[in-house]
């Protein structure tokens, strides 16, 4: 579990500090205030970029430049975060250097932002990070996975590029995507089974989705690579494997595809999926991030959500423009405004 935060010249945070006591926090304030910021300082304690998918640079404070830095204490470990311009972020786990990856044993981060509410409309990339980070919570070493696939893909596009023609410099290449394709496929398909089954077992105010993955490429992947070089070749790139699959759901109740879904069923679905994902991860110390999630929702809808939030075994942090959001969760759950200061954003724990 999450005890505390401190943010050092992170974002609109000059300085913050967030004590955790285990209840929901829902965090409140106007627009632009630094709600999110806190979030998305939460989302770098696991690896990438966060749930903006931001460069280093962008997320020091811009007043002074000087870097920024995060601080978090869990009941086992202390971690650090932090940057220097133009400096890739470094991490530290319990006072000594780490890779990022180190952090996803430590913490499972889920997250659900607006930028997500398109998902099922948009392309398939951001489908394809969506799922990623769910089989991430399962198997953390399944970024090493993608990482290493995504690096010899690199290597072989160039060699595309550059038009070259010898075998010999495929072979290799080939080999490797094939062999990281293989548990990529594996871990995507446990993971798909484990959300399923924390759908299927649980009573939810939420709709059930079915989920398919489609355009994974071939099994023998090293075959089709080196049949389709040809092809490749004219095209630049590759053009089958795990990079090209695409996540596809199915509001269960209707049988509809969740693109053909009005808008406000499509929200319902991401927050169903990331509670089942929440949920499949009993056990585990789960943090869930769910940015400006009751905005669209109903007053009878947000007190189902805040029931199943409250059941939840994770640590959930929410945002919302007034406090009024959260009424039907009461003294379930801790509070914090941000307000914007003149030096930056100002947080303050209140009561419900």
């Amino acid at each position: 579990m999450l005890r505390d935060l401190t943010l050092l010249q992170f974002r609109s945070h000059r300085r913050a500090q967030v004590a955790f006591d285990g209840r929901p926090l829902a965090i409140f304030g106007p627009n632009g205030a630094g709600k999110t910021n806190l979030l998305e300082a939460v989302s770098l304690l696991s690896p990438g970029r966060g749930l903006r998918r931001a460069q280093s640079d962008e997320l020091m404070r811009r007043a002074e430049a000087v870097g920024w830095k995060l601080r978090a204490t869990t009941d086992a470990h202390e971690i650090e975060t932090s940057a220097l311009p133009g400096e890739p972020r470094r991490v530290e786990i319990d006072g000594k250097s780490a890779p990022q990856i180190a952090l996803a044993q430590i913490l499972r981060v889920l997250w659900l932002i607006p930028a997500m509410d398109r998902l099922w409309i948009e392309g398939a990339e951001g489908r394809r990070r969506f799922l990623d980070r769910m089989v991430m919570s399962f198997v953390p070493r399944h970024a090493e996975v993608t990482l290493a696939y995504d690096k010899a893909m690199r290597e072989r596009n160039r060699l595309l590029k550059d038009m070259v023609r010898d075998p010999t410099w495929y072979h290799a290449l080939e080999v490797q995507m094939a062999e990281a394709a293989g548990a990529i496929r594996a871990n995507r398909a446990e993971a798909l089974i484990r959300i399923a089954h924390a759908q299927d077992g649980s009573a939810t105010a939420f709709p059930a989705a079915t989920l398919t993955l489609e355009n994974e490429g071939p099994e023998d992947l090293a075959a089709a690579l080196d049949a389709n070089r040809p092809r490749d070749m004219a095209a630049g790139r590759t053009l089958e494997g795990p990079h090209r699959a695409d996540l596809q759901a199915i509001y269960a109740e209707k049988d509809a595809p969740a693109a053909q879904c009005s808008t406000g069923e499509q929200k319902a679905l991401l927050i169903s999926l990331i509670l089942a994902n929440a949920r499949a991860l009993r056990g585990e110390d789960v943090v869930l991030l769910l940015d400006e999630v009751a905005a669209h929702l109903d007053s009878a809808r947000r007190a189902a959500l805040y029931d199943e939030i409250c059941a939840l075994d994770a640590q959930v942090l929410m945002t919302g423009t007034g406090a009024e959001l959260f009424d039907s969760l009461g003294a379930r759950g801790q509070y914090i405004e941000v307000t914007e200061g003149p030096e930056g954003s100002q947080t303050q724990e209140t009561s419900p």
